[in-house]
């Protein structure tokens, strides 16, 4: 490809992430130096200071991180990744300091359930998903491991999770479904022996395990919302509670606190103080909106901690009063499309499943939740009165920008759910597409919404509607392998452009003589605007579909994102590559160049939100 192969193309210089993924269990850790956390997102680790929000990142797997462990000294980092059916699943540790790959350990199939170094960073212990079923303890010294075992017995279910103990480098417990073991390593004969917890005839899945500091006993948490304290030398079971007034979803989350207390997280977003043997509740707060809570971390002693919830939001808790307040939020879908208002770079909004989200900078502005519907494009009015957004449930929403409060909202606009919608430069009409391949054009008034028009032509679903700078015409983007440029005064087709394609996008160029469109067939398409004549074609990637363009405003260079998670410059005129972006985890679906050309947003299929320094 031109320009690709070639040593003068230069790297993008990623400013921030907006992203967490919430649904890995225990993902959010405190670093033992207190001063950064710690959280996977997609197939990347970052790593945030608290104070400065400034962040590193560990890149190296190759799919989704699934599990997340700090060495007690803080000197190690080990991650564990999923991936696909019949492959072995990695896992990495890494240096913290360097932020490099210290070593790449493989054993287990398909995932990386829960990880845990031993006290003294001799040995991690890692246990495999589902497909796998094993526990294994390996050197980290040697990079090697020293020995395996099944992790339960046949009668019994899964293993969810694994704890070392504080002080003994050779014992450790894993816990499950209808099992619960204590193991002890046998060194100099490389085995792993396991002794079965007498329960009597309790029968419970654990789903966290923490074992107190004098390593006496250890506490699970349950999906039947009770905490066991379980005996490690004698394997005796103790006690369990509360009694009644179990927490509602299980118990998903634990942490000890030095004064022999406990806090816990729930499946309906509680997190809760409790104490002594009766597990009786000292203190408790419920966050709404936050999912469950999958992740407790403590800062230092716990004066301070964290909590990471299933919906990717992270709040910050001061322990003696019990308050919270909240530090990040992100997407915890995939996010189908991000636009700047007009002629403002410091706002932007996105949209994802159950909602639209106005962001300055990374701090969330506005929440606009329509429940349980997706949300496929968005647009601002030209003179930012409100937001436009397309539905998979049939409908065009207005919403007011400032309020969120929803403006106007026009029913069965079309019948397979809206794919597309952008709006004249005079506010007066809204052009939107719909699953089912029809353009429809809608009169906006004050007190009412009226169709205008329906073209039908393009027999696939529309995925890109721009409308001319003069308002005249409009081109429509399909997954039939066609575009047309539709006359908006008559409503009759200007042109067609046909390719072997799907497209995903199209874009008119500033000076309104050209058009550019990618697709499937991973080429960027120049057209003329008169005759629907190809100008040239050039290939935008090397593998994967382009799912995302956009044109800076002066015209002289465009950006693109696809498939393959890389985001690439383009000379305009040159077609060739400037500049390439590596940061993202997951299928890139949208970006923008911000209106005064600064910096560049993209979004992406794992819910991340990634800004980029312009090169120009």
């Amino acid at each position: 490809m031109a320009g690709d192969g070639e040593s003068d193309v230069q790297m993008l210089e990623l400013k921030s992430i907006i992203g967490f993924n919430g649904k890995v269990s225990a993902g959010l850790k405190v670093h033992p130096d207190r001063q950064h956390i710690i959280y996977p997102l997609g197939n990347v680790v970052i790593i945030e200071d608290i104070q400065t929000k400034k962040q590193r990142y560990l890149n190296g797997h190759t799919n989704d991180v699934s599990c997340l462990a700090i060495s007690k000294s803080g000197k190690y980092i080990a991650s564990g990744q999923v991936t696909h059916m019949g492959f072995k699943a990695d896992l990495i540790i890494w240096n913290y300091e360097t932020n490099d790959i210290y070593c790449r350990l493989s054993l287990h199939k398909v995932k990386v359930q829960s990880l845990a170094f031993s006290p003294n960073d001799l040995y991690l212990l890692s246990l495999g998903g589902q497909d796998d079923g094993s526990v294994v303890i390996w050197d980290v010294k040697a990079k090697q491991s020293i020995c395996g075992s099944q992790a339960a017995l046949k009668s019994a279910g899964m293993t969810y999770c694994v704890a070392y103990s504080n002080s003994n480098d050779n014992i450790f417990v894993t816990g499950g479904d209808r099992t619960l073991r204590v193991w002890e390593l046998d060194r100099g004969n490389r085995k792993i022996r396991p002794t079965d917890c007498t329960m009597g005839q309790l029968k419970r899945v654990v789903t966290s395990i923490e074992v107190s500091e004098n390593d006496q006993f250890f506490y699970c948490g349950t999906t039947s919302g009770d905490v066991l304290k379980v005996s490690v030398e004698k394997q005796l079971f103790r006690h369990y509670g509360p009694a009644k007034n179990k927490y509602s979803k299980g118990i998903t989350a634990l942490a000890l606190v030095k004064t022999d207390e406990m806090l816990v997280g729930a499946g309906d977003g509680t997190v809760a103080l409790i104490k002594g043997d009766t597990f009786k509740k000292v203190k408790s707060v419920k966050i709404a909106d936050a999912g469950a809570i999958t992740s407790i971390a403590l800062r230092g002693n716990g004066h301070q901690f964290f909590v990471g919830t299933e919906n990717a939001q992270t709040y910050r808790f001061n322990f003696a009063e019990f308050t919270y307040n909240l530090i990040s939020t992100c997407h915890s879908n995939p996010v189908n499309d991000i636009v700047f208002p007009f002629g403002s770079s410091d706002l932007f909004a996105t949209c994802s499943e159950n909602d639209i989200r106005v962001w300055h900078g990374s701090k969330e502005m506005l929440r606009i939740s329509v429940p349980n519907i997706t949300c496929h494009a968005i647009d601002f009015m030209r003179d930012g009165r409100s937001i436009i957004s397309a539905w998979n449930d049939g409908k065009i929403r207005a919403f007011l920008p400032e309020s969120g409060r929803l403006h106007y909202c026009i029913e069965d606009a079309h019948n397979k759910g809206v794919t597309a919608i952008a709006a004249t430069s005079d506010c007066k009409r809204i052009v939107s597409g719909g699953g089912e391949g029809q353009v429809r054009v809608w009169k906006i008034g004050s007190e009412s919404q009226k169709m205008v028009d329906a073209m039908k032509e393009h027999k696939g679903s529309v995925s890109c509607i721009k409308v001319h700078k003069n308002d005249t015409e409009c081109i429509s983007a399909s997954s039939d392998g066609t575009c047309i440029i539709w006359d908006l005064i008559r409503f009759v087709r200007n042109q067609v452009i046909f390719a072997n394609t799907l497209f995903k996008c199209v874009f008119y160029h500033p000076g309104g003589m050209q058009l550019i469109t990618s697709g499937t067939d991973r080429k960027i398409g120049y057209w003329g605007c008169i005759d629907g004549a190809q100008i040239r074609e050039v290939e935008g990637s090397k593998s994967g579909s382009i799912n995302g363009m956009d044109i800076a405003s002066d015209g002289k260079y465009f950006v693109t994102g696809s498939k393959d998670r890389l985001i690439k410059v383009w000379d305009y005129k040159e077609a060739e590559v400037t500049h390439v972006g590596i940061g993202h985890s997951g299928f890139i679906n949208r970006l923008k160049i911000c209106p005064n050309q600064k910096i560049i947003v993209s979004v992406s299929h794992d819910g991340a939100i990634l800004c980029w320094d312009y090169p120009f």
